[in-house]
């Protein structure tokens, strides 16, 4: 049966040992490219396991969402997504159509919406703790290295970053603030190649990802170039220097 489209996408085929605080900062960072999110859904009741709703502004957001991300590999698995059968509570009270439910029911669904609120409120300060556990940095970025050179062979830094020959580690800039390790690393596993993301501590918006080689760190580049995290920050990818 044909379902009506709707600002509420429902995606299933989810891996199930993720993290609920951490499936909900994923899909958002994968979502928010589409328009304005008003809440994620995700729970680990039994029932609930491996699904999720992401609920958008607009039906527009949500029809584009399906169409981009079907099949999306999403921490291994490709997700399935189709309109949500009914609306959410949240639309459903925008368009002036909520209906209660039962006394209980209401009370249990209250506190998770209640949790599930401040969990979205603290998305970005999230963020914050996940650089302190950044492991180390590639020796090769000229942003991390300090300056230890000969004062006759110093130089003034350039004012943008000269395409550097191919390498297979990426150099990723203009990130958001809530960008973390698990972010990335979920964007970059789909390609060939993949071994890891390395964030560089006190910097939310730069990283490097490393590949097996220059053909398939290249390969990715080209994929995901422009690929815009949240709608106001278009990732730049370039190769790193050597």
């Amino acid at each position: 049966m044909d379902i009506r489209p709707n600002q509420t996408i429902y995606i299933n085929n989810l891996n199930e040992k993720i993290k609920k605080d951490d499936l909900k900062k994923s899909l958002y960072a994968i979502f928010s490219q589409f328009g304005q999110i008003l809440d994620i859904v995700a729970m680990k009741t039994l029932k609930m396991r491996g699904q999720a709703f992401v609920i958008f502004k607009d039906i527009s957001s949500a029809t584009n969402a399906i169409r981009s991300m079907q099949g999306f590999p999403f921490y291994d698995k490709p997700m399935r997504i189709q309109y949500s059968k009914k609306d959410s509570d949240i639309i459903a009270k925008i368009k002036g159509t909520f209906v209660e439910r039962p006394k209980r029911k209401k009370e249990e669904e209250g506190e998770v919406a209640k949790k599930s609120k401040k969990k979205n409120a603290a998305q970005k300060q999230a963020a914050a703790p996940v650089l302190n556990q950044v492991q180390q940095v590639a020796p090769m970025a000229p942003q991390v290295q300090p300056a230890a050179a000969p004062a006759a062979a110093a130089a003034p830094a350039p004012t943008a970053i000269p395409e550097q020959p191919p390498n297979q580690i990426l150099f990723l800039t203009n990130l958001p603030e809530e960008t973390n390790e698990m972010m990335l690393s979920m964007l970059f596993n789909q390609f060939p190649g993949f071994k890891e993301v390395r964030l560089v501590p006190g910097r939310h918006d730069i990283a490097f990802v490393e590949f097996e080689n220059e053909v398939q760190s290249a390969a990715a580049k080209d994929a995901l170039q422009g690929f815009k995290i949240t709608p106001s920050n278009a990732m730049k990818i370039s190769f790193a220097k050597k």
